[in-house]
């Protein structure tokens, strides 16, 4: 008897809760449960990795942080709940520093998890994935190769992997910052409210 797709999900969440493949991160958990969001989204957003104050803490994805806010800014700016999306990252544990600080995944991480990471969104099986910041647009190359580069494609929708795939800005204060406020994000929420 075939197992179903949540069965198949808590099979998925228990491996990679045990996973300790990563040394520097052995001691973490992965963030994948039920609290990622709906099987059966409108939308898969993938991030980078979960943040120290965010996801690590409170187990669900963009959460309890600064960039859970600006991310809850700009899915209500489209009326988006998140009972309706689903959320990963490239990197389901969180990268930390010596001084436990949040850092960046590194491309060897990314590689260990993107096994994890391909079997979510074959399970999840979404029509429209939007990737958060460039850690996430390069991870989803180990499912399938693309040549896109968040500074030039950011906000423009292109086929992927046999679904809609559009690169977005990372919702974090230091990119929202960069970008001198939240307009430009506003503005590409807009184009992938179109996709769904």
């Amino acid at each position: 008897m075939a197992l179903s797709k949540a069965n198949l999900f808590k099979c998925l969440c228990a491996e990679a809760h045990a996973c300790t493949f990563c040394p520097e991160m052995a001691d973490k958990t992965a963030v994948l449960s039920d609290l990622n969001g709906t099987l059966n989204p409108k939308v898969m957003f993938i991030a980078e990795a979960p943040g120290r104050q965010g996801a690590d803490r409170t187990r669900r994805p963009f959460y309890g942080d600064n960039s859970g806010k600006n991310f809850q800014t700009l899915l209500d700016s489209i009326g988006l709940r998140r009972e309706e999306i689903f959320i990963t990252n490239a990197v389901m544990c969180s990268p930390r520093t010596v001084t436990d600080a949040n850092r960046k995944p590194t491309r060897i991480e990314i590689k260990n998890c993107s096994s994890y990471l391909k079997r979510t969104i074959e399970l999840i099986d979404p029509l429209v994935i939007a990737t958060l910041g460039s850690v996430a647009l390069d991870a989803i190359k180990a499912v399938e190769l693309h040549d896109l580069k968040l500074k030039d494609d950011a906000g423009l929708p292109v086929g992927w992997c046999g679904r809609k795939l559009i690169p977005l800005y990372h919702p974090s204060p230091q990119v929202i910052a960069a970008q001198r406020g939240l307009d430009l994000q506003l503005r590409h929420f807009k184009t992938l409210s179109e996709l769904i």
